[in-house]
């Protein structure tokens, strides 16, 4: 049976993990949380004490933390940096949203310690981890992507190879600076319809009928009871957190500055979330923006 170490069990590695158990993997599970290794035990995880006990003899060590510094720590320079104890025959697989210099460095590390990395950023929500059904962007070799496809596939319904290492990860912050923007735009829409008297939920189907249909408005609308499922219906708990949000607004802006690109939507939907934050909204859902537009703040 071929074993899984997963580390990092928050809204989005926990259902990760939970699907590879429920896939057949012999998943240990680690994470600093006792109450997300509960729930990993009851989901058919075995907990490990440590990470480095998580990982020891694994096939696969799969990390999803919060920023690079946590990755480059576990792996590398932390006080037990796992890439020490790692089996040569196995691949890491960091599905961690973090700069691509850091992916590149630890990724490096990993082979002057003949061990194999790929950053594999995802993307899809909470929803998509729990159905299984996230898209994975991967940066890294022809073969460590080969490597890493069939544990994946058991996650995820798309999984890209976006090239060598680092790929992944720009790949990740150019989609979710683009789902900013959209959020921004249909949150603005929206409002605008709804303080001239139009019903939300009309309005948004005739927009998704139309050419101005998007993931934001088609998926995940922001205005409450709109969809049943959504965030937005949900007192906006759940979902993806506008600091997250924040966090990876913040990575795109480090790529576009490095590669002199231009973004000024990018740049105007990070100030719009940073004023949504300093409302008091990072632990909201980022569809959560809606409520700046209406003078909720």
């Amino acid at each position: 049976m071929t074993t899984v170490a997963f580390i990092g069990l928050g809204n989005m590695g926990g259902p990760m993990a939970a699907n590879l158990a429920k896939a057949g993997f012999n998943v240990r599970a680690f994470d600093l949380s006792e109450q997300a290794l509960e729930t990993a035990k009851s989901q058919g995880c075995e907990v490990a004490a440590s990470a480095k006990a998580a990982a020891t003899d694994a096939d696969f060590i799969i990390s999803m933390l919060p920023a690079g510094k946590h990755v480059r720590g576990l792996y590398v320079d932390g006080d037990e940096p796992l890439f020490d104890v790692i089996k040569k025959s196995a691949l890491v697989i960091d599905c961690s949203t973090i700069d691509a210099d850091t992916a590149r460095s630890v990724a490096t590390a990993g082979a002057e310690k003949g061990v194999g990395f790929v950053d594999a950023p995802v993307s899809g929500g909470v929803g998509g981890a729990q159905a299984g059904t996230l898209s994975f962007i991967v940066g890294g070799s022809a073969a460590q992507f080969e490597q890493a496809k069939p544990v994946l596939e058991v996650m995820g319904k798309n999984i890209f190879h976006a090239g060598d290492h680092g790929a992944g990860q720009v790949a990740k912050v150019c989609n979710n600076m683009l789902l900013s923007i959209l959020m921004a735009g249909t949150c603005e829409a929206i409002n605008m319809g709804v303080k001239n008297g139009l019903d939300p939920a009309v309005l948004s189907e005739i927009m998704k009928q139309s050419s101005g249909g998007n993931w934001a408005l088609n998926v995940y609308n922001p205005y409450p009871g709109v969809m049943e499922n959504a965030p937005a219906s949900k007192g906006y708990q759940g979902g993806f957190q506008v600091d997250l949000m924040i966090k990876d607004l913040g990575l795109a802006m480090d790529v576009s500055q490095q590669s002199a690109s231009p973004v000024p939507m990018g740049s105007a939907a990070r100030s719009l979330f940073t004023l949504h934050k300093a409302g008091g909204n990072g632990k909201l859902d980022f569809s959560s923006l809606l409520q700046f537009y209406q003078d909720k703040e």
